[in-house]
């Protein structure tokens, strides 16, 4: 797939490697680290930084190995969810960042044209969550309104 913004081709990742079986260097039970996630999540951390928490203090390389379920599923399972989907509240972060700054630095063109190269993704990535039902159908973004449900 191409770039978004630019006339490059996109980067390819490696795969994640087949593993079905429990890793013999994990010594903690599914029950253990399940407890772990919900109480990281309940410390306020996203399911990326519990999972390299889990990876680099528990030596867990993937929750759902141990588990059987992803992080995101064992945090619904606990009444734990999360407003909006972690993606979209990065790019959120990013451009409230990205407007504060344009408020003190009007003549930043190159700022500007960040600012709505990340506000075009933000509206892609709604338009994706509301297809697949994530967001809801009425959801808007506006960035006085946005900027009270993410906290910094």
């Amino acid at each position: 797939m191409a770039r978004l913004h630019s006339r490059k081709k996109g980067k390819s990742g490696s795969t994640r490697p087949a593993r079905l079986e429990k890793p013999v260097w994990i010594e903690r039970s599914p029950e253990e680290i399940e407890a772990e996630i919900v109480k990281s999540a309940k410390k306020g951390l996203t399911k990326s930084m519990i999972g390299v928490k889990l990876r680099d203090a528990m030596g867990v390389p993937l929750a759902k190995v141990i588990t059987g379920k992803k992080i995101g599923q064992t945090l619904k399972e606990n009444g734990i969810e999360e407003q909006l989907p972690e993606d979209l509240t990065n790019l959120i972060k990013k451009a409230l960042n990205l407007r504060k700054h344009l408020e003190n630095n009007k003549k930043d063109l190159e700022g500007k044209k960040g600012l709505q190269r990340t506000e075009s993704k933000i509206y892609r990535l709604i338009r994706y969550y509301k297809d697949n039902k994530v967001l809801a159908k009425d959801f808007k973004y506006d960035s006085e309104r946005v900027r009270t449900m993410v906290a910094k």
